[in-house]
């Protein structure tokens, strides 16, 4: 038999002897990595499945394909295993695994604990006291709701701090425009701002109908005790309020809330698609896609959204899933779901009415989203092909890694490296190296050593985005710089094919190149617009980076060293070219047509900028 063969039986040998009780099971690969966690009730039934000569999908028959061997742990319940699988998938991020964004990238809606309360955008949950409502799908989303709510409730948006500020200074514009009630004049008490959060927080948790009924019964209250000018206030409130509501689709009957979820996946790729809606009202979509390798089947479906759900507040009582799925499966997520929420989750799929025809519309935006996701995928797939046919590379080139130095003078030498995963920035596993072993020069060559001498040095570990081996790497650098690398791999014992991206003396991308030749890109325009872009995105990675640790130490103030720039010039010179980098890569010419700046300035300017400079 075959070698596959020889390890398909053995491996079947051994799931044969599991034990049919809940557990949770561990495929490894031929170098021990994870690629895949799954949970089951009963893990001999499940695991020996994998490894029976049966019909199976693409994507399962992949993984078991480069399954070496497996381990598994033994749950004394469903429920633990499905903590367990959840705990598991996050630790190892498996290959076949479908994975949810870590929680910290997603928008939240922050209502913050203070005396006076504010809403205020951010990413990250804290344990501060505040509500965090969300996460939403985009920030597009979250700010425009955000801009809805503080029109509506005229809510302060300025930067004063309550109640240390009321009082003091003019309004702001916003006062002025009627846009804001005036927190900071002194005239909205600590009361009526109160009660104007709770109403926020009201809408935020999708109470439409709950905050309009309590307004308006205090219109009519006030207009009872002749208090018309309060009562025309929540009159325009109120008016605001149902404005919202009208551009806000209706699906369902007020006070109704509910998540409906479609999965729908093929040997291309797979999306997730969930509507919220609270209210009646669809408040927010959310679009979850995954490439030809992830798994995607009624076990896998239920830890995703397990952890999904872990992270919202809210947790609706009802939730539809679309397509048929295990009953048992659906059991033990309602029951997971109702744990964690404290009330009553049902998670079930219905099969006609109303109900019926939400999963159908779901079921329609996941169909559109897939194929989209599939259609670009080609594109960046066929581009991909392309370029490892220019550089004549031996496998696909699935991670791409690009490096680029940036410095200003002697000062904050650093290194940015930006990841393309399928054609697609990684930013989650962007990374900035500050340059260390470079004293008192600006050694491009040292500085790209050393960055990549660190990068591999993490090849070794065990978890994480640094373990993942590139197929690819470019610099945004010359035959010098390639050189550099390659000696460096060299001398490592690593192979790993390393090129640069050339630019002209325009600064555009004109070529890649190796340490002996250049290769044209320019006549393969899908190639072209994707080195281009590769290129670009280091750059801006690794000089925002560079301003960042470089801070204050060269601003304003700093500016205002060279003979003849005060602070007035030295705030226009930033405005003008957008900040350091910018004002750094000027030359005297172009100096010279900034606001205020004359000849002479700029001469000063330049040389103060460029003082120990040196070729690299």
């Amino acid at each position: 038999m075959p070698a596959t063969e020889e390890r398909r039986q053995a491996l079947l040998e051994k799931a044969n002897t599991l034990p049919l009780c809940p557990g949770v099971y561990i495929m490894r690969n031929t170098d021990k990595k994870v690629i895949y966690v799954g949970k089951s009730r009963k893990l001999k039934n499940r695991v020996s499945q994998y490894f029976q000569k049966s019909e199976k999908d693409a994507k399962t028959s992949r993984m078991v394909f480069f399954a070496e061997d497996f381990d598994y742990i033994l749950c004394d319940n469903e429920m633990e295993a499905l903590s367990l699988e959840n705990t598991l998938i996050k630790q190892y991020t498996p290959k076949y695994n479908i994975l949810l964004k870590d929680a910290k990238s997603y928008p939240y809606i922050k209502i913050t604990n203070e005396e006076y309360p504010r809403m205020v955008f951010c990413r990250k949950r804290e344990k501060d006291g505040a509500k965090y409502y969300g996460p939403y799908s985009g920030s597009g989303h979250a700010n425009a709701l955000m801009e809805l709510l503080n029109t509506a409730l005229k809510l302060p948006t300025c930067k004063r701090k309550f109640p240390r500020d009321i009082g003091r200074g003019r309004p702001c514009l916003y006062y002025q425009m009627h846009k804001c009630a005036g927190l900071c004049t002194g005239e909205v008490s600590k009361e009526e701002h109160a009660k104007q959060m709770r109403y926020c927080m009201d809408l935020l948790s999708g109470k439409n109908k709950k905050a309009e009924r309590q307004i308006e019964e205090e219109m009519y209250r006030h207009s009872e005790a002749e208090e018309y000018e309060a009562a025309a206030l929540c009159r325009d409130t109120l008016q605001a309020l149902r404005a919202i509501s009208q551009k806000q689709k209706v699906v369902s009957a007020p006070g109704t809330e509910r998540d409906v979820i479609s999965l729908y996946s093929d040997d291309s790729g797979s999306c997730i698609s969930i509507f919220y809606i609270r209210d009646g009202i669809l408040r927010d979509k959310s679009d979850f896609l995954f490439g030809a390798d992830h798994i995607l089947a009624s076990e896998d479906l239920s830890a995703f959204l397990y952890e999904l759900y872990k992270q919202r507040d809210m947790i609706p009582k009802e939730i539809l899933l679309s397509q048929a799925a295990d009953e048992a499966d659906k059991a033990l997520l309602s029951q997971a779901l109702s744990e964690y929420s404290g009330h009553k989750v049902q998670v079930y799929t219905p099969q006609k009415g109303e109900k019926r025809t939400l999963c159908d519309l779901v079921d329609k935006n996941a169909r559109e989203q897939a194929k989209l996701y599939q259609i670009k995928s080609e594109k960046s797939e066929d581009t991909l092909y392309r370029l490892a046919d220019l550089l004549g590379l031996e496998t696909f080139p699935t991670r791409i890694e690009a490096y680029d130095i940036s410095n200003f003078g002697k000062e904050h030498l650093s290194a940015g490296m930006v990841v393309a995963k399928d054609g697609k920035f990684q930013k989650s596993d962007y990374r900035s190296f500050k340059i260390q072993t470079v004293k008192g020069g600006t050694d491009d060559y040292a500085s790209m050593r050393e960055a990549l001498a660190r990068r591999v040095a993490h090849l070794s570990d065990e978890e994480g985005s640094f373990s993942e081996m590139p197929d690819l790497i470019l610099l945004d650098g010359g035959r010098g710089h390639v050189s550099t690398v390659r000696e460096l791999f060299s001398e490592l014992g690593i192979s790993i094919p390393v090129f640069g991206m050339v630019k002209d003396d325009s600064h555009r991308t004109r070529a890649l190149t190796s340490d002996t030749e250049e290769i044209p890109i320019a006549g393969d325009q899908p190639v072209f617009r994707f080195i281009y872009r590769l290129q670009e995105e280091v750059h801006r990675f690794t000089v925002g980076k560079m301003e960042s640790a470089k801070g204050k130490t060269l601003r304003t103030s700093s500016l205002t060293e060279i003979p003849g720039i005060g602070p007035a010039k030295a705030k226009a010179l930033l405005a003008h070219f957008g900040g350091l980098s910018g004002l750094k890569a000027a030359s005297e010419a172009e100096l010279a047509l900034a606001k205020g700046i004359g000849k002479k300035d700029a001469k000063t300017i330049y040389e103060f900028l460029h003082k120990g400079d040196t070729d690299a």
